[in-house]
């Protein structure tokens, strides 16, 4: 009977193992196509601390809420802010750099419109400073890529992009039925948290992804008196138990925060 030698068993186990070496390779390898993960903030190992930024009204950036990965729709001032009379709209956003050959700074703009159903809306000319606050998450639980408060809006004009709107003599701002007031607010460079950039702080992740899911989503706020009568006059109720503030958040989640 034949018995294979010593030598005869190890040049045929040779090939077995070098494949199954091989295989678990195959198999567990990463796919070239996957990329190392990467940091989601380049937050510092302290905790960052809010910082004031110039500007009218005071402007503040919460840099102490960068990361934090808590509901989009802030807690509200009272009821009303997710009626549609009023409401406030985004009409997108956008950085744009004109380089150093022509004038201007870079700038991350998000445009919005105020608008409503059954009532004229009037709103302060100029519109109140500071009352304006803005909010970046980045998707996949990333938390805040940007946060900051006390903003301004500026009215502007829809024949001519960004062209302000000089404040009427009747000291009011008249949203009528129907009709849109155009608003600008421009995120400072100061509020984007550590890692991101004005250019990049609303890119998608992966950036080409088509998929909502895979974007930041925004919130801003508007707050003014005008809001809170409006709204009462509109539900039939005393304004106390009305909200003062507009919110716009650019895509909510269809799930119970509980």
């Amino acid at each position: 009977m034949f018995r294979p030698s010593l030598r005869s068993v190890f040049l045929l186990a040779v090939p077995v193992l070098a494949l199954l070496v091989l295989t678990a390779w195959q198999v567990y390898r990463p796919a070239a196509s996957e990329q190392p993960a990467q940091p989601r903030l380049g937050l510092p190992s302290e905790p960052l601390k809010d910082t004031p930024l110039p500007g009218r009204g005071d402007p503040t950036a919460l840099l102490s809420a960068c990361g934090v990965d808590d509901w989009p729709r802030p807690v509200a001032h009272g009821k009303g802010e997710k009626s549609r009379d009023p409401q406030l709209a985004f009409g997108g956003w956008g950085f744009v750099d004109p380089g150093p050959d022509q004038p201007g700074k870079a700038r991350f703009t998000v445009h919005l419109a105020v608008r409503t159903d059954q009532l004229p809306l009037l709103l302060a000319a100029p519109l109140r400073a500071g009352n304006v606050t803005l909010d970046v998450f980045g998707p996949h639980g990333e938390g805040r890529r940007a946060s900051a408060r006390g903003l301004s809006a500026v009215v502007v004009d829809a024949s001519f992009e960004g062209a302000p709107v000089r404040p009427p003599k009747s000291g009011s701002f008249r949203v009528a039925p129907g009709k849109e007031l155009l608003l600008d607010v421009d995120l400072p460079a100061g509020a984007v948290c550590p890692g991101y950039t004005l250019n990049d702080v609303a890119r998608c992740t992966p950036e080409l992804s088509n998929d909502s899911s895979d974007c930041p989503v925004l919130t801003l706020t508007l707050t003014d008196p005008a809001i809170r009568d409006h709204r009462a006059l509109v539900a039939g109720e005393p304004p106390a138990g009305m909200s003062d503030r507009l919110v716009a958040i650019s895509l909510e989640p269809e799930v119970s925060r509980a």
